[in-house]
């Protein structure tokens, strides 16, 4: 009895680690993010250290762009020209995020949205782990802001 009690208390303890993504928590989706790690579905990584380029995504209400930036040094953005069409969707309690091109289309589930975390999953059971993403922008002697 002990033993089950214990497990209830554990999986209870590690369930509410993980929010679900809601409807309010969409427009957190907005702005600048960076890559950190991609973990593959047998559990190996890929960790991001430096990143030439930035994902960034402009919703309103459930349509918008995710567009590649390259951050400058006087903390500028560089759009890149390469851009997806974004609506978001909710199927079976989770929001999905759908891409188009002119030439491919694609979806990946928000797993994980926070003002600092970003988590999507893709039809290949591939986890894209981001953090919030800040201009780099050297002013002044140096002086990092």
């Amino acid at each position: 009895m002990k033993k089950i009690i214990l497990l209830v208390f554990v999986s209870m303890a590690f369930s509410s680690c993980f929010k679900k993504v809601s409807a309010t928590d969409i427009p957190k989706l907005n702005g600048y993010w960076e890559i950190e790690k991609v973990v593959f579905p047998d559990g190996t990584k890929k960790e991001y250290t430096i990143n030439e380029t930035f994902d960034y995504f402009e919703i309103k209400g459930n349509k918008g762009i995710r567009n590649k930036v390259a951050p400058q040094l006087d903390g500028t953005f560089l759009v890149t020209g390469d851009y997806e069409k974004v609506a978001i969707e909710q199927s079976e309690g989770k929001y999905i995020i759908l891409y188009t091109t002119f030439s491919s289309q694609w979806k990946e589930t928000l797993e994980t949205l926070t003002d600092k975390e970003l988590v999507l999953i893709n039809a290949a059971k591939n986890e894209y782990h981001y953090k919030r993403a800040a201009p780099i922008n050297l002013l002044e002697d140096g002086k990092k802001n």
